[in-house]
């Protein structure tokens, strides 16, 4: 019980609290968008000159994103994520989490995912949080 007190008095008295809160918000609204296919939330969570990097493959942005996505917008998403930690410095974060990700094409096998992510957020001006660059490390599971 007293745990509970403390955590609502953090949140309430400390805006990086806040913060983090609403992060770790943007990571299970990412989520939940991606397992339902839901591209216009996953576009609002990012921001306009966002940078991808993945193992691999040239930096890409967010026209490139929506052109993966669509190539792949038969393939059920499935993931999960453990956030490591965050750091808030005024309107700019970042995050360190691992990510696991089960892909399953329509007619296929699953395939699995998973590493360690590398996020920097911006917060824009209406106050939401936006990914502005994602360093993606997700390799192939061996035997998945």
């Amino acid at each position: 019980m007293r745990t509970a007190v403390t955590f609502a008095h953090k949140r309430n008295n400390h805006p990086m609290q806040d913060d983090e809160e609403a992060i770790r918000k943007l990571v299970d609204t990412w989520l939940a968008a991606s397992q339902t296919g839901d591209l216009a939330t996953v576009l609002s969570l990012m921001a306009d000159d966002v940078i991808f990097m993945v193992p691999g493959q040239e930096p890409f942005g967010k026209e490139e994103f929506v052109a993966r996505n669509q190539k792949m917008k038969d393939v059920k998403v499935e993931a999960t994520s453990d956030i490591q930690e965050i750091k808030v410095l005024g309107d700019w974060a970042w995050m360190r989490n691992f990510l696991k990700v089960n892909f399953t094409p329509p007619a296929g096998s699953r395939t699995v995912h998973s590493g360690y992510v590398l996020t920097i957020l911006r917060k824009n001006p209406n106050g939401n949080w936006v990914i502005a660059r994602d360093a993606n490390l997700l390799t192939p599971e061996s035997g998945a």
